[in-house]
């Protein structure tokens, strides 16, 4: 019995072409001081599996196209790993980097942009042949011919130069550009966003019929879910540059575990406009990846953030003004500087508002109970006194709970290994479809 799980785990080894380890990729991180990076891709774990085509989602600015970049780099990690077929490939540099960018391309979104206006189509798609130097230059011309013909586009379209095509035929000419090499994987970043809807199913018919024929392997980034479910294998959800869950495409659809994949999922347009879906709606913006929350990256928008057990029966307005006035607090705290603080000292006005102001504004028209009530008092007393870090730490020690103090683990949720990033797969807090499902 033994023997056989061995020989399980070496064949699904064998499998896996992709391996990324506590991945991070961050940006501004040699400022001077005081400088803060900007985390885009903050320590994901994932695999992608030879032939398979992993789904990437998330809000705009979450990090997807950071970590697609970095997959192939194009961005320089932080730290982590990036096995590709058991190599490292954050090790290599040179001649070894050069050698290995063969079998790994990409697809950029925007057609236009990604090609040279000034190059004919003959020349853009032989440009990586000839860096390489595959062949002879006849050979080259030959196979560009030939990739044309596999992407749907015509030989005689040797000479014409982009603008001459349409978006999609565009599209088809940077796909046969990125096919030239052979690689093995291709990151797809956005590749059929800027297409009209007939055209994005011809293209997408196409990758998948390419997938086929050359045994490629594929990161799909897009926002657009629809499509996300019909080519992905699996998909993973990503929000501020963390992996919030990942697994098998329909199951993953169909019965979602985690708080954010729910809330996105339920902002797909439902093709029956008598349907009582209900639609989810978050909160604000994602916060700053400069400054990204404590504990959970979801928790300041988070619809089911668990709270402390006196708190439980609150208010869900009263709960989120609460959320509300510790996010404007630290950000009051990041951006007061040295000037404002003087001002306050000798009495003038400030480009601040008053904790008046704020308490009126978040909580004016809300039944707001005494002992919340007290909390408020102790918290204008300290931004009154203009210290809006002890004015953070009142709320905190009254309201935070793992939420805002720990990160979560991934939780297994399925027999099929999905994974869900969120404290409510803990054994002592509730679940989080049922807990989704009291509060929304």
């Amino acid at each position: 019995m033994s023997q056989e799980i061995a020989h399980s785990e070496r064949q699904r080894d064998e499998d896996v072409l992709i391996q990324v380890r506590d991945l991070k990729t961050y940006y501004g991180s040699e400022q001077l001081i005081g400088g803060r990076p900007v985390k885009a891709v903050d320590g994901v774990n994932f695999e992608i599996s030879r032939g398979e085509t992993l789904g990437l989602v998330g809000e705009s600015g979450c990090g997807k196209t950071t970590l697609g970049r970095t997959l192939l780099q194009l961005e320089t990690p932080t730290a982590g790993e990036i096995r590709f077929d058991g190599t490292d490939i954050t090790t290599l540099r040179g001649y070894e980097l050069k050698e290995w960018r063969r079998n790994a391309q990409m697809v950029f979104q925007d057609p236009d942009s990604s090609l040279n206006q000034r190059m004919t189509v003959g020349e853009i798609v032989r440009e990586p042949l000839d860096v390489y130097e595959w062949k002879t230059p006849q050979q080259r011309r030959q196979r560009v011919r030939e990739l044309l013909d596999t992407v749907g586009l015509k030989r005689e379209h040797y000479y014409r130069y982009p603008h001459q095509f349409s978006g999609g035929q565009r599209q088809r000419v940077g796909i046969a550009r990125t096919l030239t090499l052979e690689p093995e994987f291709i990151v797809l970043d956005e590749p059929v966003s800027a297409l009209d809807v007939s055209v994005q199913a011809e293209v997408i018919n196409l990758l998948e019929r390419l997938q086929d024929e050359f045994g490629l392997t594929y990161l799909f980034i897009a926002h657009d879910l629809s499509v996300v479910r019909h080519i992905s294998d699996r998909v993973a959800v990503m929000y501020l540059g963390n992996i919030m869950e990942i697994g098998p495409t329909e199951e993953l659809f169909t019965d979602p575990a985690n708080p954010y994949t729910r809330s996105l999922l339920s902002a797909i347009p439902a093709p029956d406009p008598t349907s009582q879906k209900e639609r989810v709606h978050l909160r604000g913006t994602p916060p700053n990846p400069r400054y990204p929350p404590s504990g959970c990256p979801f928790r300041t928008r988070c619809p089911v953030r668990i709270r402390p057990e006196e708190y439980e029966q609150l208010d869900e307005e009263i709960w989120d003004s609460l959320n509300r006035l510790e996010e404007i607090l630290e950000e009051r705290r990041r951006s007061r500087g040295a000037v404002d603080r003087f001002r306050e000292k000798v009495g003038l006005d400030t480009r601040y508002a008053t904790a008046a102001e704020i308490r009126e504004e978040l909580f004016e028209p809300l039944a707001v109970p005494d002992q919340v009530e007290s909390v408020l008092d102790d918290v204008s007393a300290e931004i009154e006194a203009g210290d809006e870090m002890a004015a953070i730490e009142v709320l905190q020690a009254e309201f935070r709970t793992v939420c805002g103090s720990e990160k979560p683990s991934h939780h297994t949720v399925s027999d099929s290994g999905r994974t869900s990033y969120c404290h409510r797969h803990r054994d002592e807090h509730r679940d989080p479809k049922t807990a989704f499902e009291e509060r929304t």
